[in-house]
């Protein structure tokens, strides 16, 4: 099997899970380098799911002060039905569209979903991080699965989120007194080192800073209707 394409996208949500299943096999839950990053990537996906039209965004920055790097931005119809478990299969062919446009290869990508927390230990984080072969953490605002007792409410407290016994992630304190964020491997992490670099791009709020920046930019991009499109800039 080819690792630049893993499997084709036109899948059934039955063909869908059995290729979660078998790609969890490839998922690399250690760090294989450095353990701090230079470049971090994030990636938004946004729609109505009653429409046929994603908006996907990747913003790079440089940090630790989150300097521009490059952002890429499509607009795609979608291939796949809005099944809850099966999202990446919606979503990542947009975000890989996006990512093919950038002419920065980042140290690490955030994606704004989860990761290994996820039923079947294959999220939209794991999926893409497979698919690119890059470090990718999961990051997500709540929930899929699994318990986790309330963090500390200091910046930087955390506790473990745990399914059926194992660890699969972490509710992350990222700003003091707001609610926690929950962090996943994605693909050639270790969780310590996803949290840590959660943690590295918080800027005094909740959500990650690059997190953040893509969030903002694919929203503008979904509110104007805006053709596909990519900008950048380097930085040297």
């Amino acid at each position: 099997m080819d690792s630049r394409r893993p499997h084709e996208w036109n899948v059934t949500p039955q063909e869908a899970i059995r290729l979660q299943q078998e790609l969890r096999a490839r998922l690399m839950a250690r760090d294989e380098g450095p353990t701090s990053f230079r470049t971090v990537a994030a990636m938004d996906v946004s729609y109505d799911k009653r429409s046929p039209w994603l908006f996907a965004a990747i913003v790079v920055v440089r940090l630790p002060g989150f300097q521009p790097v490059e952002t890429a931005t499509v607009q795609a119809r979608a291939r796949f039905p809005y099944v809850p478990g099966l999202l990446s299969f919606r979503e990542a062919p947009a975000g890989l569209e996006a990512w093919g446009r950038l002419r920065t290869r980042p140290d690490c990508l955030i994606c704004d979903g989860h990761g290994y927390a996820h039923p079947r230990r294959f999220g939209l984080a794991s999926h893409f991080g497979v698919w690119v072969d890059l470090p990718t953490i999961g990051f997500a605002k709540t929930v899929l699965v699994g318990r986790f007792e309330p963090p500390g409410m200091r910046q930087g407290s955390m506790t473990d989120l745990v399914d059926a016994g194992e660890v699969i992630g972490a509710a992350v304190r990222t700003r003091g007194g707001a609610g926690p964020v929950f962090v996943s491997v994605g693909h050639r992490i270790s969780l310590p080192t996803a949290v840590a670099t959660i943690l590295a791009c918080a800027a005094g709020y909740r959500i990650p800073e690059p997190v953040r920046q893509a969030h903002a930019l694919v929203n503008r991009l979904r509110k104007a209707g805006a053709e596909p499109a990519s900008t950048g800039t380097q930085i040297g």
